[in-house]
């Protein structure tokens, strides 16, 4: 049956009529419980009008001070180009907006410690686009993490994108809309494969290697490998407790695509795997207590992590409810996390602590 809509809704806007925007963001506006998409900001006119003609937002703009001038504009999703985001972050803080900001949070350490510390001095809630975060699944795999595991052994996650991944997508993607007038970042940061698929697709491993561990990562060592036009990252992990971690990165894998995690404690076990996003699906975890020798397995009937996180965020603003979603500082975790594993893939795979790492990947 359709979502029931609460009588408050938080009043968003969003910036950037691109890919993402178009194919999670404006609809995840539309169908959340106590979401409202109220505006829409595209520099391109013409793929703003025909963007805007299938989402129906109340306002369309092409400027985006115009848009962050209107008070009823209460929050913000930055859904452009992974280079504007802290900018257009920063700017969206200053005029007194919440942001959600797609992930990475920035491309560099310094940027995002910028916009950590516009953020903590604004007060406003600040999320970062991790979607995965919000999968029953992987909900139901931190608590017994949290809860019933005891202390950590290891874990091992990974990252494999399909050979067949965008055969996959255009089947379950809406058709999206173009312009050639769209503002795109200088110097066409695409064509440095190596580093735009750590921060797109390393974005989201390292985030939800942090939210399942109990505690955090302080150092990685790397290896790195380019063969058959693929990419690979093998990375140890030291966590501060003193468990082990292992994570792989593939792009892409002669076979299906995978999230996927197993983790080993002291009372128990966790074991996961994710599907690709655009199913909706929830992923299948497992969760083995030695307390009563049974596994545990959620089914999920709503996989929707789009759309979860941002009802999330509007219950934090609108409710004051804790923050399940990625917080500004774990973005910034998650860039030096990426920062430190390109740095030891770069200088022969040795040991790099992420207190002292700078720069991007």
């Amino acid at each position: 049956m359709p979502i029931r809509k609460e009588p408050r809704l938080l009043r968003i806007a969003v910036v950037g009529a691109g890919p993402i925007a178009q194919i999670a963001h404006l609809e995840s506006c539309r169908k959340g419980r106590n979401t409202q998409l109220y505006a829409l900001c595209e520099a391109a006119p013409d793929l703003l009008a025909r963007v805007a003609a299938i989402h129906r937002p109340q306002r369309s703009f092409t400027r985006y001070a115009d848009m962050l001038a209107d008070p009823q504009v209460e929050a913000v999703i930055v859904a452009a180009a992974d280079q504007f985001h802290v900018d257009l972050a920063v700017q969206a803080l200053r005029a007194s907006k919440h942001v959600l900001v797609e992930k990475p949070m920035g491309v560099t350490v310094e940027e995002c410690e910028r916009l950590r510390d516009e953020a903590v001095a604004s007060q406003l809630t600040l999320q970062v686009g991790h979607n995965r975060r919000f999968d029953p699944g992987v909900i139901h795999a931190r608590r017994f993490i949290q809860d019933r595991i005891g202390g950590l052994m290891s874990a091992q996650l990974w990252y494999y994108d399909s050979v067949h991944r965008y055969t996959m997508t255009d089947a379950l993607q809406p058709l999206v809309e173009s312009s050639a007038d769209a503002l795109r970042p200088p110097g066409a940061p695409k064509a440095d494969r190596r580093r735009y698929l750590m921060l797109a697709h390393g974005s989201h491993l390292t985030d939800t290697t942090r939210f399942l561990a109990k505690s955090e990562i302080v150092q990685v060592r790397a290896r790195y490998l380019h063969r058959f036009d693929r990419h690979c990252w093998f990375v140890d992990v030291a966590f501060a407790d003193g468990s082990l971690g292992n994570l792989e990165l593939t792009i892409t894998v002669a076979g299906d695509f995978e999230e996927g995690f197993r983790i080993q404690g002291e009372h128990g076990s966790v074991r996961g795997r994710l599907p690709l996003s655009w199913y909706h699906k929830t992923g299948a975890v497992e969760c083995f207590s030695t307390e009563d020798d049974l596994y545990t397995r959620p089914l999920g009937q709503d996989g929707h992590g789009y759309r979860q996180q941002l009802e999330g965020w509007a219950d934090t603003i609108l409710h004051g409810k804790p923050q399940l979603g990625a917080t500004v500082h774990d973005g910034l975790a998650s860039m030096r996390a990426m920062a430190a594993i390109a740095r030891s893939a770069a200088s022969g795979g040795g040991w790099v602590e992420l207190e002292t790492v700078k720069g991007g990947v």
